[in-house]
């Protein structure tokens, strides 16, 4: 385990290279999470749900709630708003979100009771938010290829990982292509990270695991873990050889002592580096 604060809802781990720490938050509880490698746990309430950042630089956040995309500076504490983002639906919320390699930020919106095709995936890049996928029921599993040629995205409701290609600027170049078809295994996608390899790691809800998938779409491999509703991974570390893990305690009945907990695991493969939005 890295971090034993219960979340009901942990989601959006990211590694902040520069700070040597993990970022996440406890959607439904409002709440972002810091903790250092040699640190202690910070926590930073917010007024909305808010579930996803991408990095601008060492001391500033792009944070993404259910109103909007907003600048976060961790010294001074100040939130200053970027771009409304679906401010004026009281049903959506914000979910999975990533910067990607152009330096834009992906983010997903969903409905806050999951009602059937209420979210979308947005991209926000360079002052410009514009809508990509609209009509998807749990935006997740946003992350991109190393070469920056390719996103990911899946609608856990449907249990199918889709992949996008993408041009020179990073907006999407074609339809959609089913990248990993989950439904014949009773398998949820939830958050997704790709590794320097090029292959993707799905975290699966209810699954206890986050699965390995080659670039082709072939799973290779698992990481179990001693929860049941692990929800996004991320790769970091001194050496982003660390598999981090959220995971969440919504809904169940009788939660474990570590559900809801943040867990990292060596392993011998290295994840890519955050890449950091341009404002």
């Amino acid at each position: 385990m890295f971090d034993e604060t219960r979340c009901e809802l942990g989601e959006g781990p990211l590694w902040h290279p520069g700070r040597q720490s993990l970022f996440w938050f406890d959607i439904l509880n409002r709440r972002m999470y810091e903790r250092p490698l040699d640190g202690e746990t910070r926590r930073r309430d917010f007024d909305d749900l808010t579930s996803a950042a991408g990095i601008i630089d060492d001391n500033r956040l792009l944070v993404a709630s259910e109103k909007a995309l907003s600048v976060l500076d961790l010294t001074s504490g100040t939130l200053e708003t970027v771009t409304a983002l679906e401010a004026d639906n009281p049903v959506t919320r914000s979910n999975d979100g990533r910067a990607d390699p152009q330096g834009g930020f992906w983010i997903g919106t969903m409905g806050k009771q999951a009602q059937p095709k209420a979210g979308s995936i947005w991209r926000f890049h360079r002052g410009e938010l514009r809508r990509l996928f609209p009509q998807i029921t749990i935006t997740n599993s946003i992350c991109f290829s190393p070469d920056g040629q390719t996103a990911y995205f899946a609608d856990t409701a449907e249990a199918v990982i889709q992949s996008v290609a993408l041009d020179g600027d990073g907006w999407p170049a074609s339809a959609p292509q089913v990248f990993a078809d989950l439904r014949s295994e009773g398998l949820n996608p939830d958050g997704a990270v790709v590794d320097a390899e090029g292959c993707l790691w799905s975290a699966q809800w209810g699954a206890s695991r986050v699965a390995r998938y080659a670039p082709d779409g072939r799973f290779l491999e698992a990481i179990e873990f001693p929860v049941g509703q692990i929800s996004c991974p991320a790769f970091g570390g001194a050496d982003l050889a660390t598999l981090f893990a959220t995971s969440a305690h919504e809904g169940l009945a009788q939660p474990g002592d570590q559900d809801g907990c943040v867990f990292a695991t060596p392993t011998r493969f290295r994840g890519q580096a955050e890449h950091r939005v341009i404002l």
